[in-house]
């Protein structure tokens, strides 16, 4: 059931119980009272002011400059609404209100006035938050968008930079790292763009760009990975975990003479955690102006896609880079 119907169900549902009241009460009224046809016909005419003012005055009227026109006419409505009454009863011969019902007759318009106050006043705030809501979803949506259409020309730029070095050197490994390549960048066209891809995608992902950089680097790096899979059903944002792989390899290989990346990632019970230690010259400040770009990005992707469902941890202590994720994937 949608919301709509959902409102107009339930406003029917309290129109009924209040013109049940009067039933109830009044049903076996004795003559020369107010009976239970006055007092069925003044509900049905609260009900419907109820709506002419929720709708039309109080959103035309009530403003800044309007508001005494409003007081004005919600008076000159009351003084009409109890004129019409007693004329209305006055038809009846011989009939004499008493105070008591004055009373009822001047003041039973009023719940319906300020019930009808507050549902627009609780409508418009709704309304509002509605619509901060889906302002909101809409800036982190083109946020996301924006963070996503960097991710691949970084990564190409990076993996094309590897290339360029493998042809410099003539390398027998171009032809295979371009293939290896070539099936990174599939992924990247037809994966990258889904809300969420399964997470043995991802780890293949991962797979394939070690792989890429296992051919270029061969045993001249430390390499050890750790890769335990206990909830193959999990779906996770893709392109989330290889900009941190992608930045141990990219600062952690030169200039080192036993250069080490450690990588260790674990899925258990909807609960993903990650790690990459790898070493670096301390030394070299020849970092290109680029660096960083991809951390910054997927911290920020985090920010928008995982709210309260992530724990980073980045360390830069002595040499030594690290980087811990714990993400929920439930």
């Amino acid at each position: 059931m949608n919301r709509q119907r959902f409102n107009k169900i339930l406003h029917i549902a309290i129109w009924v119980l209040v013109l049940a009241i009067p039933t109830i009460v009044f049903w076996n009224q004795p003559p020369g009272r107010l009976s239970l046809s006055f007092f069925f016909l003044s509900s049905l005419y609260h009900i419907a002011f109820f709506y002419f003012n929720a709708y039309f005055l109080y959103p035309r009227l009530l403003t800044k400059k309007r508001w005494p026109l409003y007081i004005l006419s919600i008076a000159s409505i009351l003084v009409f609404s109890y004129h019409v009454k007693i004329f209305l009863l006055e038809l009846n011969p011989g009939f004499q209100l008493t105070w008591e019902e004055k009373r009822i007759v001047i003041f039973s318009i009023a719940p319906f006035l300020f019930a009808s106050i507050l549902f627009r006043l609780i409508s418009d705030r709704l309304r509002f938050e509605r619509l901060e809501k889906e302002a909101r979803t809409e800036q982190l949506a083109t946020e996301l968008k924006f963070l996503r259409s960097q991710v691949s020309p970084h990564f190409l730029f990076n993996m094309l930079t590897n290339m360029v070095s493998l042809a410099r050197q003539r390398s027998d490994l171009l032809e295979p790292s371009l293939i290896r390549l070539s099936e990174l960048l599939r992924y990247m066209l037809y994966d990258s763009d889904k809300d969420r891809i399964s997470i043995n995608s991802e780890i293949e992902t991962l797979q394939g760009y070690i792989a890429l950089q296992q051919l270029r680097f061969g045993e001249d790096t430390e390499l050890k990975i750790q890769i335990d899979n206990s909830s193959p059903g999990c779906f996770i944002e893709p392109m989330l975990l290889i900009p941190f792989i992608e930045n141990a390899f990219k600062h952690g290989i030169g200039l080192l003479d036993k250069p080490y990346i450690h990588i260790q990632l674990t899925v258990r019970e909807n609960k993903l955690d990650f790690s990459v230690i790898n070493n670096y010259n301390s030394t070299n400040h020849s970092k290109d102006k680029a660096s960083g770009i991809g951390l910054v990005n997927v911290q920020n992707r985090l920010q928008l896609l995982y709210p309260g469902k992530h724990w980073l941890e980045i360390k830069d202590q002595k040499g030594i880079f690290s980087v811990h994720l714990k993400l929920d994937l439930s």
